[in-house]
């Protein structure tokens, strides 16, 4: 997917993934193969997040589920207080620190003030909730030498 003329620098090209907070992906994926239909492309450990991560190709983008793998976890602490569920949006950008500087330049509040390695080898950076009607966004940006989702 083309980045629009005009389009600001470091603006999302594309929808990576849809995160979904779960308890256990193990006894989530049930839902996601079997209901929906959906195959597991990988599922890895993205220790300094504390979460464990499975990714199943939906078209395009992809459903992320995110379970923790501890307590202290982001993500643990996000479901404690409202459950398992939607958790961000993710797109791809071509720099994601080009992202975060055109976002603070707007006035985003970030989570993050560089980028942090994340799963699939893929750079990753947070935009506060706060700052975007309650969503947390993740800006993507997929390791050097691998394409656009679906040709890596």
């Amino acid at each position: 997917m083309a980045q629009s003329k005009g389009a600001p620098t470091g603006a999302p090209r594309a929808l990576s993934h849809i995160g979904i907070a779960v308890r256990s992906i193990d006894s989530t994926l049930g839902f996601w193969q079997g209901a929906m239909g959906l195959s597991l492309e990988h599922v890895e450990e993205v220790k300094s997040q504390k979460v464990r991560v499975a990714f199943l190709p939906l078209g395009e983008a992809r459903i992320e589920l995110l379970e923790p793998t501890s307590p202290e976890s982001p993500v643990a602490r996000f479901i404690e207080k409202r459950g398992e569920g939607l958790h961000h949006l993710a797109f791809e950008v071509d720099s994601a620190q080009a992202g975060l500087r055109s976002a603070k330049g707007r006035g985003i509040e970030l989570i993050d003030s560089a980028p942090r390695a994340g799963a699939r080898g893929c750079l990753v950076a947070f935009l506060h909730p706060k700052s975007c009607h309650g969503v947390l966004v993740e800006f993507v940006e997929e390791p050097a030498g691998k394409g656009p989702k679906g040709t890596n």
